[in-house]
This record gives structure tokens, C-alpha cells and sequence, in this order.
């Protein structure tokens, strides 16, 4: 087709014309290429069109740099939408420099009026950034942030220096290392790049930017807007991204996701997946719910263990800070008593039956999660037992239980909801509740010191390997702390008689402690809150930790007393 200056312009169409029109629009140094991933999962459902933006792909490439100017790649995009969509309007999607030429179209009176809603990637509005860094006084370090982000805008304005970088072959360079760390669900390949396609569009960056950053003219809009933020973009800030929109889109939805700039090409399955719930008037599983406030409003937290100590003060902290929560325990009662304390505080809460120790039934714990509430934002690894007595006394049956519970229990949890949040794509946290006894040798409990290191261990090395994927984990080690497990801990290679003993012994000593649940559960989504990788509690963690890391001779010494007899 041919736009209104007499420029040809390349349009690709998929899917049945007769539905939905879902407009993609490509940023620089690429073509409509970008969108191959993307635009076959939409085809399913919608009409889409690609088209190459002048100076790209199989689009005329004009040689004047006023050829390039936003008005005129306004008028392409609405020549584009007028051709492939006459009688209604489109859903429009796009990225980096597609998002930015987007913008004014969305802002403007008449063309805006041919759009039904906007999904943008990685891409702000030139008017609202500038409008944005003017006001640097009320986010000095965001601002600076962003410039620091925003050092090749200048780049481009030299003579020659960047045509010799994109033919050269280090303007691919730099595009691959914004795109390291990719994700382990990343699509294969990358997009076909030409070398005219990265030469020609650096005209967009010379005939647009100096002159609208210094002149902005923020417009509002009224139309649905969708703002997606990867969370590795290495050319724009979160802080950008968002702030910069809130002021002038009226109907503003923001999604994070886990990714880097050209997520777009990376996780096709993710921006195919917002971009048509977005489009369907449909959010998270629990949008539609009254807005909430609070750090972790709207998501969803799952703790097992629940019912009782800190699971449940930790599950009630969650939703005073605005999260649904899902309380697994096996015991029913207790988790329908903590859900009716947390429906008292206006958030959405559910009870679920799980035995931790059996694998099966955490398949289908964590299916049902999934299916009737959405992937979780948060899952608290808490449930977990206490075992007392020498090593030699502890026979192998008694070994199989406090794994199974205190290890296998994390295993599952850590193994089934992390694959649910990558599959997600938009990141979340996993925290892992530990013990001070996971760095704490001692004669008195070899066992359960075992488990807690094992678990310790584990959440260190899932987050290495999770961090690329945007999914913080955290250990948890409280120390000494009055909930039921000093009550409940059992006591193996001595009599009744001398269990009893130590059982009382440990109630007694606990509650002279008097370090509650509330306590640790507040430190809890502080860790959270701040992506902390180990969270010690209690000052005595604190100190057994120290002299773990900086006495262990000590710490040798330590081990060795009975504590039972403290």
C-alpha cells in the first residue's frame, strides 16, 4: 500500500480478516520480522497485520531525514489501519520505536479515534518522557537513571560514527548483550536484521528526537492503554516506563514482565498472551476484585503450613499488605479459621488440604492453584516438623519423615510453582523457610539441622538460577521462636519418659524467648519486598551465623553442648 506522501509500505495480514484487527508495529533495528512469533499465536484469534516501517524490510527507504519526521509515521499508521480495517477500529501493539510513533497516533483526536486499544513494549512516549524529565527534581535518581539508560540517543546524532557501527557489525554486538540473561522458555533465533534497516532508521532517532524532547506536547488519552516492562531492559527504566504515563493515560494497565528489551521475539507466548487479555477486557485472574491497596496488592501468595505459627502470621501479613492467599495445611480446620481471619481484612483467601511429604499431592495442589486462582506471585515453603535425639537413636524411618517433610516438602513446592512462574513469564518469589539449626551443628538435633541446611543450600542454588528468569528466592532462618513446633517436636533414641521431659523443657525455654510469629512474618515480606537471598531473624540466628561464617571452630564447640539440659 502507499501511504499519503507516495511512500510504498510492505503489509503483511494473518489470520481471518472477518475478526478483530490487532495492528503490530516494529521498533529499530528491525523489521516486521520481530512479530513472526507473536503474530502466529494471535492468528488464532485475530486478524493481524505487520507492516514494515518506512526505510525497513521491503518498505521504500526515502533519503530525506524529513521523511521521517513522526507526523509522517503517524499518517503511515493510519494509513495502514484505514486499509487492512475500514470499518472498525484496531487493537494496536507495538515495540521500542513502533511503541514510540504510536503514541502521538494514540494521543491524537482523529487518528486515535481508529484505535481500540494499545499495548506498548519497551516504548514511551517521546512528549510524556520529556514532560517526565523536566520534573527531575521530584525523582532526581529515576531520571538520572534513565539518561544513564539513554547514552545511545546521542550516539545516533553523530555524523557517520553510527552507519559505520551498524555496518560493522557492533551495533549487533551491542543488541546481543542487551539480550543476554535471556530465559530458559526464550524462543530460538533471533529476527532477521538488515544492514539498510539498521543504517535507514537511524533517521528516526535525527529527525525526531532533540526537537521533541525539547519541545514536548503531552496529550491524554482516554483509550485503553497497556503498558508492558521487562524487567532486564537495558534502554528503558521501569521508572519511565510507568511514571511517565500515569499523568495522561486515563485507562492505564501496567504488566511486568520477566525479560529484556526484545522481549517481544524472546517470549512471543508472553506478549501474545497480554496482548489478547488485554484485549478482551480480561486482566489477572483477580483484577476484576475492588483495587486494593498495599506493596503486594493484587497477587497471590501461597503458604503451606498455614494454619498455625508463622505460616499463618506470615499468610495474614501477605494480606495486610494487599495479597490473596492460599493456605495449605493438613489440617482443615485450623486452615478454614486462618482463611475467615484473612477474608476479615477484604482480601481474597482460600483453604486447600495438602500433606507436604507426598508428592502426588502436590501435583495436584499445585494444579488447582493454578487453575482456578492463577500461577502465584509468592509461595512460602513453611511447613515443616522438629526431631530431637543423637544420630544414632534416630532410626531410618524417622530420617524418611523429616526429609520428606522439612526437604522433599521445599522440593516439590520450589520445583512445581517456579516452572508454573517461568512458564507465566512475569517473574514472582519463592521463599524457602530454613532454621538458624541449617548453620548450627549440635548433638541435640542432627537430624532436623540436616534438613534445614540441605534447604538452606538449595534456595541459595535455585537463586542463581532462577534470577534470569526474574524470580527472587529467599531463605528464611528465624531462630527461637514460641509457635507449636516446640510442642510438637519428637524426641527419638530416649524413653517416654525423658521426651516428656525435653518437650517441656523446650515449651518452657521458647516461651521465655517470647520471639512471635508476627515478628518473623513482618521480616518475611521485608525479604520479600527488598529480593533479600537470607533472611536471619532473630538475634541469636544473627550471631550463630557469624560465628558459622567467621568462628566454625567456635561454632565446633557449641555443637557439642546439650542443649537440653540449658
Amino acid at each position: 500500500m502507499t501511504s499519503s506522501d507516495g511512500v510504498s509500505l510492505a503489509v503483511y495480514e494473518s489470520g481471518d480478516p472477518e475478526r478483530s484487527t490487532v495492528l503490530a508495529v516494529h521498533g529499530y533495528p528491525d523489521n516486521h520480522t520481530v512479530w513472526d512469533g507473536v503474530v502466529e499465536l494471535l492468528a488464532e484469534r485475530f486478524h493481524v497485520v505487520t507492516y514494515d516501517v518506512r526505510g525497513c524490510g521491503e518498505s521504500d527507504k526515502p533519503g530525506a531525514r524529513s521523511a521521517y519526521r513522526m507526523e509522517q509515521l503517524v499518517a503511515d499508521l493510519a494509513a495502514v489501519a484505514d486499509a487492512v480495517s475500514p470499518d472498525s477500529p484496531v487493537h494496536l501493539l507495538a515495540h521500542d520505536w513502533g511503541s514510540i510513533q504510536s503514541w502521538p497516533a494514540v494521543t491524537d483526536a482523529t487518528v486515535g479515534a481508529r484505535i481500540a486499544s494499545f499495548t506498548s513494549v519497551s516504548g514511551p512516549s517521546l512528549d510524556y518522557a520529556a514532560a517526565w524529565l523536566r520534573a527531575v527534581h521530584k525523582h532526581p535518581r529515576a531520571s538520572l537513571g534513565q539518561l544513564a539508560h539513554s547514552y545511545y540517543i546521542m550516539l545516533f546524532q553523530l555524523p557517520g560514527l553510527p552507519e559505520l557501527a551498524a555496518r560493522s557489525g557492533v551495533l549487533d554486538r551491542g543488541v546481543r548483550l542487551a539480550s543476554r540473561g535471556k530465559s530458559s522458555a526464550a524462543a530460538a533465533g533471533e529476527p532477521t536484521r538488515s544492514e539498510a534497516d539498521k543504517v535507514n532508521g537511524l533517521s528516526l532517532y535525527r529527525a525526531n528526537m532533540l526537537g521533541r524532547l525539547g519541545r514536548p506536547n503531552p496529550r491524554p488519552t482516554s483509550t485503553p492503554v497497556q503498558v508492558v516492562v521487562p524487567d532486564r531492559d537495558a534502554f528503558v527504566t521501569a521508572d519511565l516506563a510507568v511514571e511517565a504515563a500515569q499523568p495522561w493515560a486515563e485507562n492505564l494497565r501496567v504488566e511486568r514482565v520477566s525479560g529484556g528489551h526484545w522481549v517481544v521475539s524472546e517470549r512471543p507466548d508472553v506478549i501474545a498472551r497480554l496482548a489478547a487479555a488485554f484485549i478482551d477486557g480480561r486482566g489477572p485472574a483477580r483484577a476484576a476484585e475492588p483495587a486494593r491497596h498495599g506493596r503486594f496488592a493484587g497477587q497471590l501468595a501461597v503458604v503451606t503450613g498455614g494454619a498455625r505459627g508463622i505460616g499463618r502470621a506470615t499468610a495474614l501479613q501477605f494480606a495486610r499488605a494487599g495479597a490473596d492467599v492460599v493456605v495449605a495445611d493438613i489440617d482443615d480446620v485450623a486452615a478454614k479459621e486462618t482463611v475467615g481471619e484473612l477474608r476479615e481484612l477484604g482480601v481474597g483467601a482460600w483453604s486447600a488440604h495438602l500433606d507436604v511429604s507426598d508428592a502426588g499431592a502436590w501435583e495436584y495442589f499445585a494444579t488447582t492453584v493454578r487453575d482456578e486462582h492463577g500461577t502465584p506471585d509468592i509461595v512460602v515453603n513453611n511447613a515443616g516438623i522438629g526431631l530431637g535425639g543423637p544420630f544414632l537413636g534416630t532410626s531410618v524411618a524417622d530420617w524418611q519423615k523429616i526429609l520428606d517433610v522439612n526437604l522433599w516438602s521445599v522440593i516439590h513446592g520450589c520445583r512445581l510453582f517456579a516452572a508454573q512462574m517461568i512458564e507465566r513469564g512475569q517473574g514472582g518469589h519463592i521463599v524457602n523457610v530454613a532454621s538458624a539449626a541449617a548453620y548450627s551443628p549440635s548433638v541435640v538435633y542432627p537430624a532436623y539441622a540436616t534438613s534445614k541446611s540441605a534447604v538452606l543450600m538449595l534456595t541459595e542454588c535455585l537463586r542463581a538460577e532462577l534470577e534470569r528468569e526474574g524470580i527472587g528466592v529467599t531463605a528464611v532462618c528465624p531462630g527461637f521462636i514460641n509457635t507449636d513446633i516446640a510442642r510438637t517436636t519428637i524426641h527419638v533414641g530416649v524413653d517416654d519418659e525423658t521426651a516428656a521431659e525435653r518437650s517441656a523443657h523446650q515449651v518452657a525455654s521458647y516461651q521465655r524467648r517470647g520471639y512471635t510469629p508476627e515478628k518473623v512474618a513482618r521480616q518475611i515480606v521485608r525479604a520479600v519486598a527488598a529480593g533479600k537471598a537470607v533472611a536471619v531473624i532473630t538475634p541469636e540466628a544473627k550471631l550463630l551465623r557469624a560465628i558459622s561464617r567467621f568462628a566454625p571452630a567456635l561454632g565446633r564447640r557449641v555443637a557439642k553442648l546439650d542443649l537440653n539440659k540449658i
